[in-house]
């Protein structure tokens, strides 16, 4: 990806969630410049990989296949010296995206519309050999609601509504066309995107940036080391 279109993509998100009236901790509007100032008091950032993100699975095509969120809150699964169990994110995405395919092998989440459009959800659940379960009904915890569907039939998240996914759950979510951009919630157990994402086809998960204009915000793989 350009640095110009992420820096494009981190303004446009901002925009959103101004509009929702949700405000983000002071870190998140840090310049690269305040960065090189900050000290080893902010290492849960760094060493948490708090922060902005955006992606395009490495494929290119960020308007079809991509997603842009935000890392509030995460403990550290290899680090005892971070003990926080719980993680939050929010995402933007927009009429025509798709976060592909896939499932976690220990984070369990919620998804939850915060507002905006729909989202539109497809699961189902992994075989033994991490392919798609194309028999068995998914089982699907919905605001409360217990209730079973057919692999591959979709469900449909309005503003206010949340779905909970739990490990071994194949799932894939696009914002239909004539929709709007959507503000999305995450609320999960602790996770380490490096290592807890299974594509079910073969996908980067955090992009190579073609330097082109400095950046507007850092990246949450970016941060200088802590000045001393």
């Amino acid at each position: 990806m350009k640095r110009s279109e992420i820096n494009a993509i981190i303004k446009k998100f901002e925009k959103l969630l101004e509009d929702h009236c949700f405000e983000l901790p002071p870190f998140l509007k840090f310049t690269p410049e305040e960065w090189e100032t900050k000290g080893h008091e902010y290492d849960e950032i760094r060493d948490n990989m708090l922060g902005w993100d955006v992606t395009d699975y490495g494929m290119g095509d960020y308007d079809h296949l991509g997603l842009a969120l935000i890392t509030i809150r995460n403990g550290n699964v290899h680090n005892d010296k971070y003990t926080k169990t719980y993680a939050e994110k929010i995402m933007m995405c927009c009429p025509g995206q798709v976060s592909p395919m896939h499932f976690h092998w220990n984070k369990m989440e919620d998804i939850i519309n915060r507002g905006g459009g729909n989202i539109a959800f497809t699961l189902y659940n992994a075989t033994k050999d991490e392919q798609l379960d194309m028999e068995n009904d998914v089982l699907i915890c919905q605001d409360g609601r217990r209730y079973y569907v057919k692999p591959g039939e979709q469900i449909i998240l309005h503003p206010g509504e949340s779905l909970s996914l739990y490990p071994y759950y194949y799932h894939e979510f696009i914002i239909p066309e004539d929709s709007e951009p959507v503000l999305i919630g995450e609320v999960s157990m602790c996770n380490d995107d490096n290592t807890d994402n299974r594509f079910l086809k073969p996908l980067g998960r955090f992009p190579t940036i073609e330097e082109d204009e400095p950046p507007y915000r850092l990246l949450c793989t970016e941060y200088p080391k802590a000045k001393d």
